[in-house]
């Protein structure tokens, strides 16, 4: 499944690329991250997750690995997890601009394929459930990052754009964001 979405985040482009280039701040909005090791620093890391599709669960173990990184503008990433009978990889680009105010857009894509029994029990829930998680990881950074900003920087927040995924296939799942109904700050996003 392909996603995309942007979101504006009220702080300076390096402010947002620090933190979204480090494992251990991005962790602490991952729903369902349990742990993160860094294997090489500014290079890769390995992660445990536990995701819930409805009653169907896993625990995925995986490797990630930044495989561009153009400070401030741009990263890209691969994954690859594996769970009991499951597996999933993932190839994640992210790129950074200056927005009005002194802000940053964030534009991301993610191309996440899940396979196996996950993907065989849950198909017709990935979809939702990747929509709310994704919604509440963005919508978590975009507040750890404007904490950050002295008070009087941070301007009000802009809703981020764009429209929840379609086209589950059984052997595919990705994050995308919203659930529909979108409030005001609260990131979204598209797949093809």
């Amino acid at each position: 499944m392909h996603l995309q979405g942007n979101v504006t985040i009220n702080a300076p482009r390096k402010q947002v690329w620090d933190y979204l280039t480090d494992p251990n701040k991005v962790s602490e909005c991952a729903p369902g991250v349990e742990s993160v090791e860094i294997v090489e620093p500014g290079k890769s890391f390995r992660g445990i997750a536990a995701i819930g599709f409805g009653s169907v669960k896993a625990r995925f173990v995986g490797d990630v690995e930044f495989v561009e990184l153009v400070a401030p503008d741009r990263a890209k990433l691969k994954a690859h997890g594996t769970a009991p009978g499951s597996a999933t990889d993932v190839l994640s680009e992210m790129l950074l601009s200056d927005a009005p105010g002194g802000a940053t857009m964030l534009n991301w894509t993610a191309d996440i394929t899940i396979v196996g029994q996950l993907a065989s029990l849950a198909a017709r829930l990935m979809g939702t459930v990747s929509q709310k998680l994704t919604g509440a990881f963005f919508d978590c950074v975009r507040k750890k990052i404007e904490a950050g900003q002295p008070a009087a920087a941070a301007p009000a927040a802009a809703a981020p754009t764009g429209s929840a995924p379609t086209g589950a296939a059984p052997n595919a799942a990705a994050p995308a964001a919203g659930d529909g109904g979108v409030a005001a700050g609260t990131p979204t996003g598209t797949s093809a």
